[in-house]
């Protein structure tokens, strides 16, 4: 019998359709179904590697812990990571296949359609439930001629579909109308109906909208959640990663004093949820930055991950952050690079992959040589010191101290307090995490900052899905959504742009 399935949509991109999809299957693993995620395509650098040798968009690794489950590839089959504002690297079933470019999508469109149907199928096969994620949002008609996981993975499967939209933003029911108007009918007929996420304030207030909603549309709204500022990690779209933004929810440092951490705000970040676990430390700030001004008081830098190590570290020179990551350094305080980071600390990059401008300067603060390969290097590293690698770029020469070893090989470099590794979810390891920030703090002259011996990132991580299963099924006609999965895709009215009230 094949398993029960449905897609969640967006409104919008960042409408909190991951965590809806999160908490779902969180909320059905609790009532002992076995449920799997699913997202047929997704456009994100941030990603984890999987226990079956490849990589997915780290919402649905996120997604899979929520079921209980190891990331799989089975779980995000088309990935495409951005490294230019035209161009992206195509993943597919875990592994680059090449780059390609909006206008020449559509000749992979009937190729890629059969990958992400022989996988829901097979996952349909094995789980009493799979929630699907969709993509952006399926109001993009015009990208509707090549769409994988909004209404062309709904067509394909006969798919129920809810759209969730994002009231924070304003234009809510404005956003849920247009979307369902400007499908074709045939698309319209699948959607089933809507749910209105992070809301604030009397929800009596709103019920009038969500009535006339009703009316125009002949859908229902299944519930509204209530905005939690407990929901911040594992951020999904780089529209959440704001400079200037604050990371998380601070709270009161354990010691005397606190950390104030700049994390470079790169133009293509990737895996920017590495810096999250700094985050979960009581008195640890940390902030996105793009100004040299922002580097200056801050008593810890990190430089995440990147797409494009070259471009991004030419945007680092461009903005004078070059020459204030270096100031920083030279001043003995800790600078931490990770991944392309790492590889913008060394002394030359050379990369005939990415931007395959060759050799670059770098900023010298590592005695290293980066050098690109064509094959990504895509390894999971198990417990005690767990993490992940994505990169193309391989040390080809170093002279510094190691700074941690596993496997029998240095795998983290040092030299006085300037760090780098390509080991993405190292800082997810609370013990590690607390001495490398004991000795930063030392290095910032900060010695009366105390680390916490309570906190645990992992715990964090697995609460936060507690959480947003916990107000889905307060907030939400579960029951109503469990009988579309009964159903299968409901066959909903025409909904037409010209309104007579």
């Amino acid at each position: 019998m094949t398993g029960r399935a449905l897609l969640i949509a967006g409104a919008t991109s960042d409408a909190g359709k991951s965590m809806v999809v999160a908490g779902l299957c969180r909320l059905l693993a609790r009532k002992g179904i076995n449920v799997a995620p699913f997202k047929a395509q997704n456009m994100s650098n941030n990603s984890v590697v999987t226990v079956d040798g490849g990589e997915i968009g780290r919402a649905q690794g996120m997604q899979a812990r929520a079921a209980g489950l190891q990331p799989s590839i089975r779980f995000n089959p088309v990935l495409l990571k951005p490294g230019s504002d035209r161009t992206s690297q195509l993943v597919v079933k875990g592994h680059p296949v090449g780059s390609v470019g909006a206008k020449d999508y559509i000749r992979h469109r009937d190729w890629l359609a059969g990958v992400v149907a022989d996988e829901l199928s097979s996952l349909r096969a094995e789980f009493d439930v799979v929630v699907c994620e969709g993509a952006g949002s399926p109001a993009e008609i015009n990208l509707r001629a090549t769409d994988l996981a909004n209404m062309g993975l709904a067509r394909a499967a006969n798919l129920p579909v809810v759209i969730v939209g994002d009231i924070d933003r304003g234009g809510l029911l404005a956003h849920l109308f247009g979307t369902v108007a400007v499908l074709s009918p045939e698309d319209q007929a699948l959607i089933a109906g809507f749910i209105v996420n992070k809301f604030r304030g009397d929800p009596a207030l709103l019920a009038p909208g969500l009535d006339q909603l009703a009316e125009l549309t002949g859908r229902p709204t299944y519930g509204v959640v209530p905005y939690s500022d407990e929901l911040w990690l594992d951020a999904e779209d780089s529209v959440s990663v704001v400079a200037g933004h604050v990371v998380g929810m601070p709270s009161p440092p354990r010691g005397e004093r606190g950390l104030r951490v700049a994390a470079i705000r790169l133009p293509r970040i990737s895996n920017s949820t590495d810096i999250e676990a700094l985050a979960c430390e009581p008195g640890v700030l940390v902030r996105w930055a793009s100004e040299p001004a922002e580097v200056a008081d801050a008593d810890i830098v990190v430089i995440p991950g990147s797409k494009a190590t070259v471009a991004d570290l030419g945007w680092l020179r461009e903005r004078g952050l070059a020459d204030a990551i270096t100031s920083h350094a030279r001043a003995g305080h800790a600078v931490l690079g990770i991944c392309g980071g790492f590889q913008m600390l060394c002394r030359r990059v050379g990369d005939t992959v990415e931007t395959r401008t060759g050799d670059v300067e770098g900023l010298g603060l590592l005695d290293a040589d980066i050098d690109f390969a064509a094959d990504k290097v895509l390894r999971r590293w198990p417990s005690p010191l767990g993490g992940y690698e994505i990169h193309h770029g391989r040390v080809t020469r170093c002279v510094e101290d190691a700074w941690f070893e596993a496997d029998g090989a240095v795998q983290g470099y040092v030299r006085g307090a300037v760090f780098g590794t390509h080991w993405h979810g190292l800082l997810d390891n609370d013990e590690f995490r607390r001495g490398w920030l004991t000795t930063a703090a030392a290095a910032a002259g900060r010695v009366d900052f105390r680390v916490a011996d309570d906190v645990s990132v992992p715990a964090r991580r697995d609460a936060q899905l507690d959480v947003m299963a916990d107000l889905l099924a307060a907030h939400l006609d579960i029951d109503a959504l469990m009988a579309l999965l009964d159903t299968r895709a409901p066959v909903r009215p025409t909904v037409s742009t010209r309104l007579s009230r």
